[in-house]
């Protein structure tokens, strides 16, 4: 659902038009899937865009000025913003539980979906010092919840590409790492998951530089959410997707076979076990 503002709250264009968009839909006696049919896409994307998830296409709009009667209002609307700054991750998570697939990669920390409450803690902690135990509690819980997707035993469909440096970014000591590792490769035993690792000596050619996911969907066109220091956006721009999947290939061209990957990371997880019994 759309998150609300307090009173007095600057209001994005994107929000704006979430809620013209669904302002004007209402007006014209149309349910999200009615509005849907009209447009030919899905009752569930237009109600993406109207909670704020999904942003306004350039090429949907036009169709949806056409059927509301609304000249070339969301057209121009949707022309003035490219991609969607989130600063809320509640919203990516909820896309992420509708997707049918998922493409992630890890550049140098293991990614959220596969990370135990123990790394997950400690990842946490390293990037807000002076929080409190409450608030870290608070977002481990956010992050465990998260997984539980993966309870699902076949969707949403999960391939992960791991840069060997999250191999090698020992995160809380060698026994949480053991354990972590031992995490990701009991998910890729189950067949649950599949796991390629992108090696050092893949060189640029495995290096994607972010975190990245790709998102996709039964009902809706993909999406890519990217995330920084600080700082994500969740981008579907047809262009933007088409180069984020045209990196992510190169990428999984250059990474290690998924049997060959896992024996690697089993691998790591025992010298990591050895270390912490020292």
């Amino acid at each position: 659902m759309a998150k609300s503002k307090g009173e007095g709250a600057a209001q994005s264009p994107e929000e704006f038009a979430s809620e013209e968009l669904r302002r004007h839909r209402i007006a014209a006696g149309l349910t999200q899937e009615g509005l849907g049919e009209r447009i030919f896409t899905s009752g569930s994307y237009i109600g993406q865009m109207e909670c704020g998830q999904r942003r306004l296409r350039p090429e949907l709009a036009r169709l949806i000025d056409k059927e509301l009667k609304t000249g070339d209002y969301f057209f121009r609307l949707a022309r003035s913003f490219k991609s969607k700054q989130v600063d809320d991750f509640a919203d990516v998570a909820e896309l992420e539980a509708r997707a049918a697939a998922l493409y992630e990669y890890g550049a140098a920390l293991v990614p959220g979906l596969l990370q135990t409450e123990d790394y997950a803690r400690e990842v946490m902690r390293s990037a807000n010092l002076t929080r409190l135990a409450e608030g870290i509690d608070a977002m481990v819980s956010f992050r465990r919840n998260r997984a539980r997707l993966l309870d699902d035993p076949t969707t949403p469909e999960l391939w992960v590409i791991l840069h060997e440096a999250v191999l090698r970014t020992e995160v809380g000591g060698p026994g949480l790492m053991a354990a972590q590792l031992r995490h990701i490769a009991s998910h890729a035993r189950a067949h649950r998951i599949a796991v390629q690792v992108a090696p050092f000596s893949a060189g640029s050619h495995g290096v994607l530089g972010a975190c990245v996911v790709i998102m996709q969907f039964a009902d809706a066109p993909d999406a890519v959410y990217t995330e920084g220091p600080c700082v994500g956006h969740l981008l579907d721009e047809p262009d933007l997707v088409r180069g984020h999947w045209k990196r992510y290939e190169l990428a999984r061209a250059a990474a290690l076979s998924p049997a060959v990957s896992l024996t690697l990371i089993e691998s790591a997880a025992e010298e990591y076990a050895k270390c912490a019994q020292m």
